[in-house]
């Protein structure tokens, strides 16, 4: 995606330094706003309230998990059953219970729990690290505990914001749910440059000016940086000193700067890691340099620009000469993709997108609204799409799908995000996609898994060389679990807030299973489906309001 920030249109004046593109960025922020006076004072989305009581239990003296299979988050297989015993907000013990489908010795068991929670036959893996999310937007999803809790309800434990939204309302959630005063995930910080109230009447024009914007952001809390395609020396400065300060960093390398900085460019100046696809083709054109876009082609026509993007698989030679060679580069650079394959899913089937399970329930009628074909809501760009559009991006994902697997097969990282909130995909639903699209990609279950955990844990700490805290089961590591019923390396359907349908043979009926049954961050367990059950009720509200349009399930126009 170009840009996104839950406000109304605000333009810091760091934005000039992309020229072309912070005019696409402040044309489609404006467009997409329906109130706001004055730019200076954006409608920001409304934080999450405090945590009420009840919701959420702990974090205990000594919490103990029974009976439960393990997947532990580094790709070694399951294993069961176990009971795990948890002290404040990290993990003290992992006690094997003995041999599968043997009885369990009850003396063998850890004692003195101050809560348990009996869960014989349930999964427990680490939560999900999400390394692409935006909290919403005015008007589409203007509250940010609607976001918060279908994140949650996913056993999505934490997400890096890039950014969440403007930077001190950014960081001030990312404190409070530090504190555990809110249901969210704990967040991590990234920040485009130019972002914050004292830079708001500044420019960055200079490799001098990027760097003290670093070092300011540095200072606030920021944690990383959210780069576009910036001019080399730019983003040279940029790198250089986030680097310098251990603070992470990823790109979206848009089409208006890729020509000056790929993929490959920006990893040999010291980016952490690439985010989407932009950059990644264009660093491996066999016979082009450049895109070779139609005469027609205007980026402001985003038809345009997410139709023809698709047309790049042509443009590469899989297994080809320039394909290894990039990726050894990136083997060798320690370079991390996050892909976020499910923000386009829609292009290659855009009605099974609009007509997903979950929108009935848990999509806002804003949202939906936000989703229909619009020249002024960014992503919603289905003016007139046709079965070529769809199969150019099913091509696209052939060739963008094998890159990811022989990167992962080599030793690269590869991680999960999904820029939820656009193009059809519903906060937390979204990064369960991602999952599924790894899987069609060619990674085990067990390399999905990984992906989504310990490898989303270790490219947050790459830059700084900190050990990991979450990420992973395992003794002496945060209390950051998810808990689900069915087997998710069966299927990984069962992670969905609506779960998987099987057919009951008893009955002869199908039914729904599955869904993730608790959450458990910094030690305090989350009643996951409560949480979703508290969305629907967000959602049924709004749709009872006076006004309210219908679901735009068919595309904003009727069948």
């Amino acid at each position: 995606m170009l840009f996104h920030s839950p406000t109304a249109p605000s333009r810091p004046a760091g934005w000039r330094l992309y020229g072309l593109l912070g005019l696409a960025v402040v044309l489609l922020a404006a467009a997409s706003a329906l109130a706001a006076d004055d730019e200076d004072e954006p409608t920001l989305v409304e934080p999450a309230p405090v945590r009420p009581d009840g919701e959420g239990e702990g974090p205990f003296d000594r919490l103990i998990l029974r009976g439960v299979m393990v997947v532990d988050g580094t790709g070694a297989p399951p294993m069961g059953p176990v009971d795990i015993v948890i002290e404040g907000n990290r993990i003290e013990e992992i006690r094997s219970l003995g041999m599968a489908n043997t009885e369990i010795d009850e003396s063998r068991r850890p004692k003195d729990a101050d809560y348990e929670l009996d869960l014989s036959g349930s999964w427990v893996l680490p939560g999900l690290v999400d390394l692409h999310v935006h909290t919403g937007g005015v008007p589409k999803a203007p509250r940010a505990e609607y976001i918060y809790k279908l994140w949650m309800a996913h056993g999505i434990t934490t997400a890096r914001g890039v950014p969440s939204g403007p930077l001190e309302w950014d960081l001030s959630e990312k404190e409070r749910s530090r504190r555990n005063e809110i249901t969210a995930p704990r967040f991590v910080s990234y920040q485009r440059p130019g972002s914050g109230k004292e830079w708001r009447d500044r420019d960055i024009r200079t490799p001098a000016d990027a760097r003290e914007w670093v070092r300011y952001a540095h200072e606030k809390g920021v944690d990383g940086l959210k780069l576009g395609a910036l001019p080399p020396k730019i983003m040279a400065a940029l790198l250089d000193e986030a680097g310098s300060l251990g603070m992470g960093s990823t790109a979206h390398l848009d089409q208006m700067g890729v020509g000056n900085m790929n993929a490959i460019d920006s990893a040999r100046l010291g980016l952490v890691g690439m985010t989407h696809f932009y950059g990644l083709f264009e660093s491996m054109y066999e016979g082009h340099d450049v895109q070779p876009w139609p005469a027609e082609m205007n980026y402001m026509d985003e038809q345009f620009r997410f139709g023809q993007v698709a047309r790049q698989w042509r443009l590469v030679e899989p297994g080809g000469e320039r394909w290894n060679a990039l990726l050894e580069e990136f083997l060798e650079l320690d370079f991390f993709i996050n892909p976020t394959m499910t923000i386009y899913s829609a292009s290659r089937d855009v009605m099974r997108a609009r007509n997903a399970d979950w929108h009935a329930a848990y999509t806002l009628p804003s949202l939906a609204e936000f989703y229909a074909p619009s020249r002024l809501d960014h992503g919603s760009y289905w003016f007139y799409w046709t079965t070529s559009d769809e199969v150019a991006w099913k091509n696209f994902y052939r060739v963008w799908m094998r890159f990811l697997n022989e990167y992962k097969n080599r030793g690269g990282r590869v991680t999960v995000g999904s820029d939820s909130g656009f193009i059809y995909q519903t906060y937390g639903f979204g990064t369960i996609l991602e999952l599924e699209m790894l899987q069609e990609a060619g990674f085990h279950p067990l390399e999905v898994v990984r992906s989504a955990t310990m490898h989303g844990a270790e490219e947050l700490v790459k830059a700084s060389g900190e050990d990991i805290e979450f990420g992973i089961v395992r003794e002496g590591m945060l209390a950051d679990l998810l808990v689900v019923d069915e087997n998710p390396l069966a299927n990984l359907k069962v992670l969905y807030g609506t779960g998987a349908v099987r057919l009951n043979d008893d009955t002869g009926r199908p039914e729904r299973v599955g869904g993730v049954r608790y959450t458990i961050k910094d030690g305090i367990v989350f009643d996951a489906k409560r949480l979703l059950a508290d969305v629907a009720d967000m959602v049924a509200a709004e749709r009872k309001k006076p006004g309210a349009r219908p679901q735009a399930t068919a595309g904003g126009a009727l069948p």
